[in-house]
């Protein structure tokens, strides 16, 4: 799960809380092995979103399975880039955040490490008509910056 930035709070934005609730939900049950990968650096405050979301998973949501942060990574890139030690070993690779902000995590993954990329299935974090209030915008927003990380591989 790929962290937002958070500010200063000691408690996950709201952001970052939707985020681990999809999260939780895209574990798939049934896979005894899964593990909670928590992904963000820190932004303005002492603690780093991977923390951030692992305590709201944990302690807020009730999640009980293994756990995981990568706390170094300030941009989706290195998020990509410090998860692959975390993650090559997976038989599945589930990036959740907003739609188009994982797909960017999942074309960063092809262009860093292509032999993960057929691993990669998708996540539950898209539901119709959930926060629909903010997704028109995180919609433009995220078109906007995965067509600019696009172009900047090709280049």
């Amino acid at each position: 799960m790929l962290g937002f930035r958070n500010g200063r709070g000691a408690r996950a934005n709201a952001l970052n809380r939707w985020r681990v609730r999809a999260a939780l939900r895209s574990i798939d049950r049934a896979v005894g092995n899964s593990i909670l990968i928590c992904s963000g650096g820190s932004d303005a405050g002492a603690v780093s979103e991977a923390a951030l979301l692992a305590r709201y998973a944990v302690a807020e949501r009730g999640f009980a399975g293994p756990v995981q942060l990568e706390d170094r990574s300030r941009s989706t890139w290195q998020n990509v880039e410090n998860l692959i030690p975390l993650i090559e070993h997976v038989d599945q690779i589930k990036f959740v955040s907003n739609s188009l902000h994982a797909q960017k995590a999942r074309l960063y993954l092809r262009h860093q490490r292509p032999d993960l990329a057929a691993r990669v299935v998708r996540a539950a974090d898209y539901r119709l008509g959930e926060a629909f209030p903010l997704k028109p915008l995180f919609a433009l927003y995220g078109l906007r910056d995965l067509t600019r990380a696009e172009r900047s591989l090709a280049e």
